[in-house]
């Protein structure tokens, strides 16, 4: 099931939060702090946009996981997890994509 990788991921990224940046490549990303990460995210998202570009499938799908990977990061590092993500997009089941917008404008 999806849900339970992303709350392995969950669990495995809060533990990486105390773990010595020598341990993991997550521990290192956490220890050198947001900037870091938020270049992480910025990187994988251009990577993404190429391989949709390229319209290579398997590239796609492989880049697109290393995005959502280094977003969860980013949601870890500020204390959020996957769950909250799901539960916004839950909320926003039966909305138009225009009322959700006019919504965040109020």
């Amino acid at each position: 099931m999806p849900n339970d990788t992303l709350e392995k991921l969950d669990q495995i990224l809060n533990e990486r939060k105390s773990a010595s940046p020598d341990s993991s490549y997550v521990a290192k990303l956490y220890h050198k702090g947001q900037n870091t990460i938020l270049k992480k995210v910025a990187e994988e998202a251009g990577e993404t946009i190429i391989a949709s570009k390229e319209n290579n499938a398997q590239q796609i799908i492989y880049e697109t996981a290393d995005l959502w990977f280094h977003t969860l990061v980013m949601l870890s590092h500020h204390g959020l997890q996957s769950e909250d993500v799901l539960k916004e997009l839950e909320r926003r089941f039966g909305l138009s994509g225009l009322e959700e917008k006019a919504q965040r404008k109020e």
